[in-house]
């Protein structure tokens, strides 16, 4: 059991979770044993190639087993996912939705559309703030980032990357995606304003490829970031969605996403004002 916070700081009631994304090409299940073991308050699925990820019964046997909650849902919008839950990108929305409601999460995270989604991208913001109001699940649309390949830039998202040109109801912010657009974090960070609903803290180098570095590692202001979070009195989760693939085992593995949420929490905790 963890000791009680000192008093002269304050520890926001923020829920730091683990992606299960964190732990690939490990299988689901092996995010929810690392986020049991290592004290995660819950993990955000992301919904892909691993059948238990599209299988919500299959994910409720792991949350009661493991004794962790579902946060939040991240909807099979990436390339590898092009054919999970169907190839309608509307379809996959609904069925995020479906299991958020069913899993007690209250966020599905949702990429904006690729360019040759071209119907789908037309009609995506005001189809996807339909379906937010239909609905106490949040659909919190992610910023993200130029294709790049050597002097070339690919604008591969429409109705572009950078979401908060958009009137979305709710925005997740991924630092990772911030540092390989270029972006400053607290401009978009100030951009999004109280729709900031979602938060993906992983590090980042501006190298130009979407790296997901343990926080601390990079070059974005994690740290700055989760205190800024913490006074302003965030209401939403911190997910630590961080590449772990070039870990040397498990054992590298565990011990990367144990220093992840050391960082977290170390910088979620704020000196009380007046202390």
């Amino acid at each position: 059991m963890l000791p009680p916070p000192h008093p002269a700081l304050h520890v926001p009631d923020t829920k730091v979770a683990l992606s299960t994304a964190s732990v690939y090409p490990s299988t689901t299940e092996t995010a929810f044993e690392l986020a049991a073991r290592l004290g995660y308050d819950g993990v955000e699925v992301m919904v892909w190639n691993d059948p238990v990820s599209q299988d919500v019964d299959a994910l409720r046997r792991l949350s009661d087993a493991y004794g962790v909650p579902i946060l939040a849902v991240h909807a099979p919008c990436l390339l590898i996912t092009q054919r999970v839950w169907g190839s309608d990108p509307w379809t996959k929305l609904v069925r995020a939705r479906r299991a958020a409601e069913r899993l007690g999460a209250d966020t599905v995270v949702v990429h904006p559309p690729f360019r040759w989604q071209r119907q789908y991208a037309k009609e995506f913001v005001a189809g996807v703030n339909r379906m937010a109001g239909e609905t106490d699940v949040r659909f919190a649309v992610e910023n993200m980032y130029p294709w790049r390949y050597r002097d070339r830039e690919v604008l591969a998202y429409a109705p572009g990357w950078d979401v908060t040109d958009e009137e979305y109801r709710h925005f997740t912010v991924d630092l990772s995606h911030a540092a390989t657009s270029r972006t400053d974090a607290f401009e978009l960070v100030d951009r999004m304003g109280d729709r900031l609903a979602h938060v993906h803290l992983a590090d980042g180098s501006g190298s130009g490829k979407d790296e997901h570095l343990i926080p601390g590692r990079g070059k974005q202001p994690c740290a700055q970031l989760l205190e800024r979070l913490a006074r302003t009195g965030f209401q939403g989760h911190v997910v630590l969605e961080v590449n772990t693939r070039k870990s040397g085992g498990a054992e590298e593995r565990e011990a990367d996403l144990a220093e992840a949420l050391a960082f977290t929490r170390l910088h979620l905790a704020t000196v009380r004002p007046g202390s």
